[in-house]
């Protein structure tokens, strides 16, 4: 029987052992995509408890406190620190087969040197321990003890990027940290929202956006803005692919009615948001960033506690609709004047793995290494079994030794130990293939690989 999670946790072979312990395990981190806020990287936050660094906002483990009966007093309510955290762990043993158990404990380890497992006879120990341990961290060693050479944001065409120049000009912090672009509520034209936050986009760039060619120049000078403070990338949920083609004209009659608030009809909605999809797509590819699209999550299921608890609270899941086509047309769009920035598809339904893995073989380019990626295994996938679909759906169609790997896609700061917990996965895998005869065993060569997947690849691909 092996020990839980030792040194080894993950690594079925000696080949994956030693893919991970001489090739993975110490490569730094590029994470392109993330939710930490940048004002507390920036104020370099230090947290009162474990209970706020742990738990505050993290609806992966909020969903199991409820589906465990705990009483939201002690997930977002006005129970105090101590309280919620021994709730959570009293969750923790019958977490099993669940990858926030491993991850738990990965965060217990590596940040708080914790090896004692989480449960309600360890509960008090264990967290006067972590407690004592962060008095010593905060944002910014928790990101830097986590070997994150650079990092991007997720930030609104509105935002002044404040944080992110003055975090640029302190030469304390080596890490690079850069906004992404996300205009998402630029496109979710019916949204109840929507009048409202075109009116705060009109205030931000200064002048009055009225039609399609206005909200076009203003999208493009908020990128131009982003560009100038070192911007690389945007970021779209698509949560439903939406495209028919549309002119100019009948976009800009569908956004006046929007703004004067009348109902939009769903091919409406198709032609508003595929146009504008095709038109950023182009903003992008001039300035040579690259486009991210996440697809397939279906928000905000409970109304009721849409109300109470607002959005990004656990109550999302995984939508089923069929968008092949429709993403085709959108990324053909853009080939077909040679405007397709370099893009990442990521699916939350594995279903559609191999939909994403052979779609991107069809737009890419010449001289450009991967310049259509299949991002990596996203939120509900993101464990070891959805990882290890991810990667076999991308080496079998194509070349998983281009990929660029691993995201955090997290508001915690304690969530950097997901790398590791891929990178093992990713290791065994490999490993396995050697082991299995399916590869030659030449360690060096897969172990350029693996160090490719871990970090190198993302810098590349990610320079302009």
């Amino acid at each position: 029987m092996k020990k839980f999670m030792d040194k080894d946790f993950l690594l079925e072979t000696k080949t994956a052992q030693k893919l991970f312990h001489d090739y993975a395990e110490n490569m730094p981190i590029f994470d392109f995509h993330c939710h930490l806020p940048i004002a507390e990287i920036y104020e370099d936050k230090h947290f009162r408890s474990i209970t706020e660094a742990w738990l505050g906002g993290d609806h992966y483990k909020w969903r199991l406190m409820r589906e465990m009966g705990v009483d939201e007093k002690y997930i977002t309510g006005d129970a105090d620190d101590w309280e919620k955290f021994l709730k959570y762990a009293e969750v923790m043993p019958y977490a099993i087969g669940n990858p926030i158990y491993h991850w738990t404990h990965l965060e217990l380890q590596r940040f708080f040197g914790i090896y004692d497992i989480l449960s309600p006879a360890t509960a008090r120990k264990i967290y006067d321990e972590a407690n004592e341990k962060l008095k010593t961290l905060s944002a910014r060693r928790l990101i830097l003890g986590s070997n994150v050479k650079t990092l991007f944001t997720t930030d609104d065409p509105t935002d002044d990027l404040h944080f992110h120049k003055l975090l640029a000009q302190d030469p304390s912090f080596p890490v690079h940290v850069a906004p992404a672009f996300r205009p998402d509520k630029a496109l979710n034209i019916t949204q109840s929202t929507f009048a409202s936050y075109i009116a705060g986009l009109s205030r931000v760039v200064g002048y009055p956006i009225d039609g399609i060619a206005s909200l076009t120049r203003a999208l493009a000078d908020r990128v131009d803005y982003f560009d100038s403070v070192g911007c690389v990338c945007s970021d779209h949920a698509l949560d439903i692919v939406m495209y028919m083609p549309a002119t100019e004209e009948e976009v800009d009659d569908i956004f006046r009615t929007a703004l004067h608030g009348e109902t939009i009809t769903r091919e409406q909605e198709e032609k508003y948001r595929g146009y504008l999809l095709v038109r950023l797509g182009r903003m992008y590819s001039a300035h040579k960033w690259v486009q991210q699209y996440h697809i397939g999550a279906l928000r905000n299921n409970s109304s009721r506690y849409m109300r109470t608890l607002g959005a990004d609270t656990g109550f999302d899941a995984v939508e089923d609709q069929p968008f092949a086509s429709k993403l085709s047309h959108i990324l053909d769009a853009l080939d077909s004047t040679d405007e397709l920035p370099k893009t990442i598809l990521y699916c939350l339904n594995p279903r559609d793995n191999e939909v994403l893995a052979a779609m991107i073989n069809c737009f890419q380019q010449s001289g450009i290494v991967g310049k259509l990626q299949y991002g990596s295994a996203w939120w509900f996938n993101d464990q070891k079994d959805g990882i290890e679909r991810q990667l076999t759906a991308l080496s079998q169609m194509g070349l998983v030794s281009k990929f660029v790997g691993m995201l955090t896609d997290s508001r915690s700061f304690l969530s950097y130990t997901r790398h590791e917990y891929f990178r093992r996965v990713l290791c065994n895998m490999l490993g396995t293939l050697i082991e299995n005869g399916e590869y030659p065993c030449d360690i060096e060569t897969v172990g350029k690989i693996v160090g490719d997947i871990c970090y190198n690849n993302a810098a590349a691909y990610f320079s302009k």
